[in-house]
């Protein structure tokens, strides 16, 4: 991630924590009492690396600004758990055993971490969501407006379709993974612009938002449907929007069905510079990253925020309410919104984009370097 784009994130949290820095400084004595300095120990426990931006953006920017934070003096403590709900509880019970300060999460499975977010709880532990809202007493919640991706997803679909889509269009869904809560929330925004507009003929989950499982699910639309009768596909993420188009492809057809994604991965770009992705979701992860790590070093170091300076949405899952959640909206990714998003936000230089084999489609869609 490029200097320049965490720089920026950092000065417009900056600015927002200044406007209310009464509150970050008027704790009561009992909190007071309970300040540390800057030798915080965060936890940060990431679900798994299929999916290309949590050992490429979110690992290192946390653990960049937890460093930024505490003046060189904080430590990040750091597990991946390779898609195993089990594996990560464990995780987590290590650092609460190692008398972590605060704990981010990302869960693997939102039900079966919530054992393990107690178990912190009641050691005093805090622990933050990360990017997929967990069950259990959570003290806060940081991710990208996950209803609004979704949305963003069935709007292009209706858009590329032409004319707001039509009854008998019909279209196949490839829904993320059913132990990962955003995914239902996802699928939930897609349907609120899909419903009534168009026919989801079929529709899958998709276990561990693994790519060839999602191919997998596409052959058996086209086996079912025919593939000449699909007139778009949802897929919820980039890395299972490769294995749909392998499928298609593989189906003999040529002239795509348009296809969505979600987390402009670099692979994902240049095939929407192709024309073989039609659009991609861009999240702004040094946004989400820097916020999480704010909340953390916050927390860890005693200074009882009051969560609406930062935190100005609530959340709820199956046990706690009200949980304060920072909520990060999020921008299309097509042809014509390369420019404005992931290249101006410096999250990848043209050059990278437009390698030896994509630089006569990039030429084609205005992209030089």
């Amino acid at each position: 991630m490029r200097e320049a784009t965490v720089a920026v994130s950092v000065s417009a949290l900056a600015l927002s924590l200044a406007a209310c820095g009464s509150l970050l400084d008027s704790d009561d004595g009992k909190a007071q009492s309970k300040r540390k300095g800057d030798a915080v120990t965060i936890g940060l426990l990431l679900p798994e690396a299929e999916t290309a931006r949590y050992e490429k953006f979110d690992h290192p920017i946390i653990e960049k600004q937890v460093s930024k934070l505490t003046n060189g003096k904080g430590k990040l403590v750091y597990a991946n758990a390779d898609e195993d709900a089990a594996k990560q509880s464990g995780q987590l019970e290590k650092m609460v055993a190692d008398k972590v300060d605060v704990i981010l999460v990302s869960a693997v499975d939102a039900k079966k971490i919530a054992p393990s977010v107690k178990k912190a709880k009641e050691a005093d532990i805090p622990v933050i969501a990360y990017d997929r809202l967990a069950e259990g007493p959570v003290s806060g919640y940081v991710a990208f407006d996950n209803e609004l991706v979704g949305q963003v997803q069935g709007q292009a679909i209706l858009k590329a379709l032409g004319d707001g889509g039509h009854q008998s269009s019909k279209v196949v869904m490839i829904n993320g993974s059913p132990t990962d809560p955003n995914a239902a929330v996802f699928k939930e925004g897609a349907l609120s612009q899909l419903q009534n507009q168009v026919d989801v003929a079929k529709s899958y989950d998709t276990e561990g938002w693994k790519p060839k499982t999602a191919g997998a699910h596409m052959t058996d639309a086209i086996t079912a449907l025919g593939k000449d009768d699909i007139a778009a596909v949802y897929s919820a993420n980039d890395g299972m929007a490769g294995g749909v188009i392998k499928a298609l492809k593989a189906a003999g057809l040529t002239d795509l069905p348009p296809v969505t994604g979600q987390d402009a991965e670099l692979p994902a770009v240049q095939r929407v510079v192709t024309g073989e992705q039609y659009m991609s979701v861009y999240k702004p992860y040094p946004e989400e990253a820097v916020g999480a790590a704010e909340m953390a070093v916050r927390i860890a170091q005693g200074r009882m925020v009051e969560y609406d300076a930062l935190a100005g949405d609530r959340s709820a899952n199956a046990t706690t309410k009200n949980i304060p959640s920072l909520l990060i909206s999020v921008r299309p990714l097509t042809q014509d919104t390369i420019k404005s998003t992931v290249i101006k936000d410096g999250v990848y230089k043209t050059g990278e984009i437009c390698t030896a084999a994509y630089k006569s489609a990039c030429a084609a869609i205005g992209l030089k370097g």
